[in-house]
């Protein structure tokens, strides 16, 4: 099995090992085979979501938000034993916290799939075109992948997404989640499939992968022919893992080492603001800050007011030596920071921080140690502004504004499938063009090459 590194959040049972012989399923099925029939049917219903029309897969789609309200006592009672298993096993409490499904949180799921059925439809629309010398029209248009699989760890909200997301585009959706969140997805899914069967969308056009064991995943992951893209959502070992092992196309998701830098033209009442939003408003989210870089020049006014109100949310400041003064002042937890710090995904109340004398510097630090999903500067100077930007390559740079805006949701993609952190077709987060190809449509009247 890959390492697992001690930074990431990662559930060690879904990791795939390298490809072992098959597993018999409790039918006595082989999983392997059981997986491959899924796909099989996966593709069945790709071909017919390819011809459907944007009114049809909108109202299957509302057909599942109806059904996932009417459902949820249902679906919480279900989380529920996957909640109670995560605790008694001792898992951290930020992964329980992304695993717990509320009546609450179940409607904002919803809400995001209804938001999904009002969006425009990609499917059909030109990315381009023009007309050659000799008359002929070239069109490039927005085309369905096929098939989308997921693997994804405690996230059952990634189960709803990624089968809404995939719908909309004219996909059919193969979702892996993990173990842990097993009872959740099972009855997700179930409610989303019941929902699909009074609709133009076939039943088949979201489904389980079957199977729990490792040979499930890789029999996922080498389905060549079958599947057309995979998307790895979770910790470093999980996307790790998958990149080095699968055989078909993969969109590799990054973990979140996200930065905030104060420069030394911040506003201080701004810059407190983003960098406890950042920080503190929800740790256990890949958006989350975990390092923060101060300008030398503004950290004897900004570090009191802001150490004092990250103290006030318990966190926990790992810093460089000039911070060690400053957290004592504000009476923060303070230890002295490491190489592992800087690297470090927390999901915790933990930070990283360090005092910088340029921006130049923040840029090479972040550049360092970065994992390229989000990075952010608090400046009121164009100039600090415009080369921290070309200063940092991520997929997301924000600027004045807290690194928790890196979402689908919040960049009005009514939900994602995942934060792209690699550069090839997509990057930052993933909607609905990200889950779409495309196909060179020519048209002549008569034309011959000479």
């Amino acid at each position: 099995m890959a390492e697992i590194p001690t930074t990431a959040v990662c559930e060690p049972e879904l990791v795939p090992d390298e490809p072992t012989a098959a597993s018999a399923g409790p039918d006595g099925t082989d999983e392997r085979e059981a997986v491959l029939a899924t796909a099989r049917r996966a593709r069945e219903a790709a071909v017919v979501l390819r011809r459907l029309t944007r009114a049809q897969k909108d109202a299957a789609l509302r057909a599942m938000v109806d059904a996932l309200r009417s459902s949820t006592e249902r679906i919480v009672a279900a989380n529920a034993l996957d909640v109670e298993r995560a605790r008694a096993a001792g898992t951290a409490p930020a992964i329980v916290d992304r695993l717990t499904l509320t009546p609450e949180r179940l409607a904002d799921i919803a809400d995001a799939l209804a938001l999904v059925a009002d969006l425009p439809d990609p499917v059909g629309e030109v990315v381009r075109g023009w007309t050659q010398p000799n008359g002929l029209e070239i069109r490039q248009v927005r085309v369905p992948m096929g098939v989308v699989a997921m693997v994804y760890e405690a996230r059952p909200n990634v189960t709803v997404d990624a089968a809404g997301l995939s719908l909309k585009s004219g996909n059919a959706a193969l979702l892996r989640g993990s173990s842990s969140a097993y009872e959740s997805n099972t009855v997700l899914v179930a409610v989303m499939r019941e929902a699909l069967a009074g609709t133009d969308v076939p039943v088949d056009a979201i489904q389980l992968v079957p199977g729990r064991s490792h040979d499930a995943v890789t029999a996922l992951m080498t389905a060549r022919g079958l599947v057309d893209l995979l998307i790895p959502r979770g910790g470093a070992g999980l996307i790790r893992s998958v990149v080095d092992h699968a055989t078909v196309p993969v969109i590799e998701t990054g973990v979140g080492n996200c930065h905030v830098y104060v420069d030394a033209a911040a506003d201080l009442e701004k810059a407190v603001a983003i960098l406890v939003n950042a920080k503190a408003q929800r740790v256990s989210v890949c958006n989350a800050a975990e390092t923060l870089l101060v300008h030398a020049d503004i950290a004897e006014a900004f570090l009191p007011r802001a150490l004092a109100a990250l103290a006030e949310r318990g966190v926990t400041i790992h810093g460089d030596p000039g911070m060690a003064a400053p957290a004592a002042q504000a009476g923060i937890g303070f230890a002295p920071v490491t190489d592992e710090d800087w690297a470090a995904e927390y999901y915790s109340l933990d930070i990283a921080a360090g005092i910088v004398s340029s921006v130049d510097e923040a840029c090479a630090h972040i550049r360092r140690w970065s994992s390229g999903h989000t990075e952010a500067i608090v400046s009121e100077d164009a100039s600090a502004i415009r080369r921290f930007i070309a200063g940092v390559d991520s997929a997301a740079v924000m600027v004045n504004a807290s690194t928790r805006f890196t979402d689908g949701g919040e960049f009005g993609f009514g939900a994602e499938i995942g934060i792209s952190t690699q550069k090839l077709h997509a990057r930052g987060p993933m909607g609905l063009a990200e889950l779409t190809s495309t196909t060179y449509i020519v048209t002549g009247d008569g034309h011959v090459r000479a």
